[in-house]
């Protein structure tokens, strides 16, 4: 069937309260970190039947090491044989939509010719853990981290 879903783990880092309110606002780029024409839903229905994924809440307010979580969901289909198949490489993601805070990270998005990503809203996570106390090497500082000296 080609159904994939994947979680967006968002960790404040830094010293004050940090706000995320609705969906993130992602991109899938190529290997060479350009846009791949991708149309983005907050609906799941575009996809496949998710319980819970189009559920928008009020805003998460993450306090320094709290946690939200968004999911991505897409299929890896071939449907048309005269387009090639979109596999992104990276994940451009904005906690709260424009440039503000955005990441760019890698990642795998096999979307095959479907050219389809559904997006949810942020969310506490079902279970709270620990945040990681460093960020993944090679990843850029997490939302909030506090970069100068």
């Amino acid at each position: 069937m080609g159904l994939r879903e994947q979680e967006i783990e968002l960790v404040n880092c830094g010293k004050r309260t940090y706000t995320v309110t609705g969906h993130p606002s992602v991109q899938v780029l190529d290997e060479d970190l350009e846009p791949l024409e991708v149309t983005i839903s907050h609906r799941a229905s575009d996809i496949a039947t998710v319980d819970d994924f189009g559920t928008v809440g009020g805003p998460v307010l993450l306090k320094p090491g709290e946690r939200a979580v968004a999911r991505l969901l897409w299929r890896n289909l071939v449907t048309d044989i005269t387009r090639p198949a979109a596999d992104g490489r990276y994940v451009r993601i904005a906690p709260n939509g424009g440039e503000k805070d955005a990441q760019t990270v890698p990642d795998l998005v096999d979307l095959g010719t479907t050219g389809k990503l559904a997006v949810s809203a942020w969310a506490r996570p079902a279970t709270d853990r620990p945040a990681p106390r460093h960020p993944v090497p090679g990843g850029t500082a997490p939302v909030g981290a506090d970069t100068g000296p």
